[in-house]
């Protein structure tokens, strides 16, 4: 659907679940953070509600994410069932990969279009230090095998100085050797991330062109995000480039997001939007939940204000797992 800026809004991000079995300290504190009760998060029948209706209003791709999307249960199923919905062309999911090598399968027999897995580092010590868990291996052998079976892969690595960024030229390796893309993605000062340094996409872009020659920008659209996409004539893959700061994509945004406890949010900066949980379980009719929906994306932000959030009303307090990243 189009909204008052004349944005194409048609790929929405569903999260399932706050719940995650790593504690990445860019997210949450060792001891994690309050979980909202079970019966508060959305059934997949109401999930597929909400799926339906925007469905009808345009919106033809999905993201499953959390928290982790793969610790809730019969999350297989639910993605095959949107799947089958009319109107929606795409399913792909966002994981940290620790639970993906039992899963990946299922989710290829599924038909997931695609899987984008969490990858800060190659280093199994510094994994454990950026995650609070030992799991690197269990991500590791789940995005080998998920290449093995030829499921479409992305790889998002967070960009933080403090960690990885000697590792920059490292984790694009995967592009270089498969025909995968890496996502480099800048980090963005919302709840713990505010305590660390992010690296630009001049920086990771130099650091890549000094390691491996030239890289150039691509025009084809490569996936439903705001990725800008560079090759490399030695590279299978595809370079990504995601930077919501110092590059802002405010203005072609396509995007809008349903938090696990039913909250249809319209930017990442602002906790504004509306409560789609309530009305749903208060017996409200499919094309009155329709009108909610349409009506709230048609009004969605112009754009976040990161610059200047110190002075600005409605910004979002809550940590990415809460909101669904």
């Amino acid at each position: 659907m189009i909204d008052k800026l004349n944005r194409n809004i048609e790929y929405i991000r569903i999260s399932v679940t706050d719940r995650c079995n790593l504690r990445c300290v860019y997210c949450m504190s060792e001891e994690g953070v309050e979980n909202i009760s079970h019966k508060e998060i959305l059934s997949y029948d109401e999930i597929i509600r909400i799926c339906k209706c925007v469905a009808n209003l345009g919106i033809k791709k999905v993201k499953i994410t959390g928290g982790e999307p793969l610790v809730r249960k019969d999350i297989v199923k639910l993605i095959k069932d949107i799947k089958s919905l009319s109107g929606i062309e795409e399913v792909t999911i966002t994981t940290n990969g620790v639970l993906l090598y039992e899963r990946a399968e299922e989710l290829y027999e599924a038909g997931i279009d695609a899987v984008n897995i969490s990858l800060d580092t190659l280093d199994k010590d510094k994994f454990l230090k950026i995650t609070r868990r030992d799991k690197f291996e269990d991500v590791y052998k789940s995005i080998n095998k998920l290449i093995d079976l030829g499921v479409r892969v992305k790889i998002n690595c967070l960009s933080i100085k403090e960690y990885n960024l000697d590792e920059i030229t490292k984790i694009a390796n995967y592009a270089k050797y498969n025909n995968i893309d890496v996502r480099f993605i800048e980090l963005m000062p919302i709840g713990y991330g505010k305590n660390f340094t992010g690296i630009s996409n001049e920086v990771i872009l130099g650091l890549l062109e000094d390691e491996y020659g030239s890289f150039k920008k691509v025009s084809e659209k490569r996936g439903n995000g705001p990725a800008v996409y560079y090759k490399n004539d030695k590279f299978k893959g595809y370079i990504g480039l995601i930077s919501a700061i110092s590059n802002e994509f405010c203005e072609t945004c396509n995007r809008v997001r349903i938090t696990a406890n039913g909250f249809l949010k319209l930017c990442l900066h602002y906790n504004k939007g509306i409560d789609l949980k309530g009305p749903i379980r208060n017996n409200i009719t499919d094309k009155e939940l329709e009108n909610m929906i349409y009506y709230a994306i048609l009004n969605k932000p112009l754009g976040h204000n990161f610059y200047h959030d110190s002075n600005i009303e409605n910004i979002e307090s809550k940590n990415m797992v809460q909101i669904g990243g």
